[in-house]
């Protein structure tokens, strides 16, 4: 582990202490949702189903609740966006094929606090487009191993009123550990692993992101959102330093249930990738795109109910518009598992 990574680790378990120590003055002095508030949400309507495939829950697990939350996310990608922002693509100088399962296990440190950590493996398929144009083929690179490490905390500041206008709002701190880099996974065509359930950063970067989220439920629809930065912290290669842009991800997901009994019901996924032309510390970026890209997209999702303890769902992300970053598209799947120490499991 270098000096940095050993320093990001650090920072997150200062980060989890002083979360903890805020968290304890917040119950002390009211600062966020007393037990009265969090039961008349958990009265409400909100049935149990999968939610959303591309943000981290809002409304965080009851106090010792846990969960384990596999995915399968892919990218297939043989096309690529200009300069510009536009709908319109232009052969990618390789076809590239990847899938990454991922699994994202949380647990309620407290009614308003959440623990949670991400697993993740890659393998990624790359050919020369124009040799497969030709009808060669070509040679096909293929690179399997571990991907990288996230994790985060979420903690609740305001919980949603059934009866009035008020929002959940979340805030969402995350470390990357690049364990891909530790273990000598290569890095995928593009730079980055399949879009999926958390904010995406270049892959083998150690990585902090602060976000905020929101989230509503208005039966039969239940609406959330995000928006994250990203800082890369500075790596090295070939005994120099590296800098890669900053990051924005934004996420909007309107659920609308059909069927509560069965958990069914249909999303649409509305997620963006902005590549900033800057660091925030002022650094010339040296690894990546250097003048910025945006990446638009959109998942129709459909989800299901399998039983009182398991939930899935499944889709596909259409990338809609694009500039300077491959055109793909992700057919996409989830599991969840629920566990509660009192046996009743309770929808976040």
């Amino acid at each position: 582990m270098t000096r940095v990574s050993m320093m990001g680790v650090g920072c997150l378990l200062a980060a989890i202490g002083v979360s903890w120590t805020v968290v304890s003055s917040a119950q002390a002095f009211e600062w966020e949702p007393s037990d009265e508030e969090i039961q008349k949400y958990r009265k409400s309507w909100n049935p149990l189903s999968n939610g959303p495939m591309f943000i981290s829950g809002v409304d965080v697990h009851p106090k010792g609740q846990f969960t384990a939350h596999p995915f399968i996310f892919t990218q297939v990608s043989e096309k690529q966006f200009s300069n510009d922002l536009t709908v319109n693509r232009k052969a990618a100088p390789t076809h590239s094929y990847q899938i990454a399962p991922v699994v994202t296990m949380a647990y309620g440190m407290t009614n308003n606090l959440e623990f949670n950590v991400g697993l993740s493996t890659s393998t990624y398929w790359a050919r020369s487009t124009a040799q497969f144009n030709q009808g060669q083929g070509g040679p096909v690179t293929t690179n399997t191993g571990f991907g990288d490490t996230q994790l985060y905390l979420k903690h609740r500041w305001v919980v949603q009123d059934p009866d009035t206008w008020r929002t959940t709002i979340t805030t969402f701190n995350m470390i990357v550990l690049p364990t891909s880099q530790w273990t000598g996974t290569e890095r995928p065509p593009g730079g980055f692993a399949p879009l999926g359930r958390l904010p995406a950063s270049r892959f083998g970067a150690l990585t902090w992101t602060e976000g905020v989220m929101f989230r509503k439920n208005l039966q039969p629809f239940r609406i959330s959102g995000g928006a994250f930065y990203s800082y890369h912290l500075p790596g090295s290669s070939g005994g120099q330093n590296t800098y890669a842009a900053d990051l924005v991800n934004t996420r909007l997901i309107i659920e609308h249930i059909l069927n509560d009994e069965h958990g069914f019901g249909y999303n649409l996924e509305f997620v963006g990738l902005h590549g900033l032309p800057w660091r925030a510390d002022g650094h010339t970026i040296n690894d990546g795109e250097r003048n910025g890209f945006n990446s638009l997209g959109v998942q129709p999702t459909i989800q299901y109910r399998l039983s009182d303890k398991l939930v899935a769902a499944g889709g596909v992300l259409f990338t809609v518009a694009g500039q300077n970053t491959l055109d793909a598209f992700f057919p996409n799947f989830s599991i969840y598992w629920y566990w509660s120490k009192s046996g009743k499991v309770i929808m976040r």
